[in-house]
This record gives C-alpha cells, sequence and structure tokens, in this order.
C-alpha cells in the first residue's frame, strides 16, 4: 500500500518532479505492488498445500486402516449368513450390498465435488482490491486539486 499525494504548484508535483517522473515513479510503485501481492499470495496458497497434505496423508493412513476393519467385519457376515444359508448366498447377499454401498457413495461424492468451490486466495485477493480503491481514491482526489 502507498501513498500518493498530489500538489497544485505549477512546478510538478511536490517535490518538484515532472509529471513524467511522477508518471515512472507510479509505474514503479505499481509493479512492486503487484509483485508483492502476487508473492502474498503464492506464499498463502503453499501453506495451505501443506496442511491439506498433512491432512490427506493423515486420511490416507485412517483408510487403509478402516478397509482392513470392513475386510474382516464383512467376513464376519459371510461367516454369520453361512450359518443360516449356503455359503454361496451368504457371499452373493453380502457383496450386493457392499456394491449397493458403492454406487450411493459414488453419487454422493461426485454431487458433493460438483459444489466444491475452487482454493481462493482470499487475503491477497483482497489485499489486491484495497490496493485498487486506494489508488482510484488517490487518482480522484489528484484531479480535484
Amino acid at each position: 500500500m502507498f501513498a500518493v499525494t498530489a500538489s497544485a504548484s505549477a512546478g510538478g508535483g511536490p517535490t518538484g518532479a515532472s509529471t513524467a517522473e511522477l508518471v515512472n515513479q507510479a509505474a514503479a510503485q505499481i509493479s512492486t505492488l503487484v509483485r508483492d501481492e502476487l508473492a502474498l499470495a503464492k506464499l498463502e496458497l503453499t501453506e495451505k498445500g501443506k496442511r491439506a497434505g498433512v491432512g490427506g496423508g493423515l486420511f490416507g493412513g485412517a483408510a487403509v486402516l478402516g478397509l482392513y476393519g470392513l475386510g474382516l467385519l464383512l467376513t464376519l457376515a459371510v461367516v454369520l449368513l453361512d450359518l443360516a444359508w449356503p455359503l454361496w448366498l451368504a457371499v452373493l447377499v453380502v457383496m450386493v450390498v457392499v456394491f449397493a454401498a458403492a454406487g450411493i457413495a459414488a453419487l454422493l461424492g461426485r454431487t458433493k465435488l460438483k459444489e466444491a468451490a475452487p482454493p481462493v486466495p482470499r487475503d491477497a485477493i483482497a489485499g489486491v482490491e484495497a490496493d485498487v480503491n486506494t489508488i482510484k481514491t488517490a487518482a480522484r482526489e489528484g484531479r480535484r486539486s
């Protein structure tokens, strides 16, 4: 963020600089500002990406353990159903239930993914918007004087 001052003196800007020099200074400041805002956005997305990576790794480990537990639970279901039905029927019933649950989960997951918004560097965007408003305000005030 930077401040812009204007002077009504006939000798140019507040320090006696010519209009061309003031334009060059403003261009340099805007260029620096844009670079800084891009660096902020990159830093913000990098930090969020690292956190997401750690969380994803932990979820991956939980998924592996959950799959082992689910396999044991399904085996138990087959063994219990085998007490009343033939083995092939017990396996078939458990398999149909598992595939039905997988289909429902896939449909729900697809719906949620379509609703998800892409990651946005909110802080950097807010900073750029504030900078643009500052520049617009300074330009309007500069025209009035």
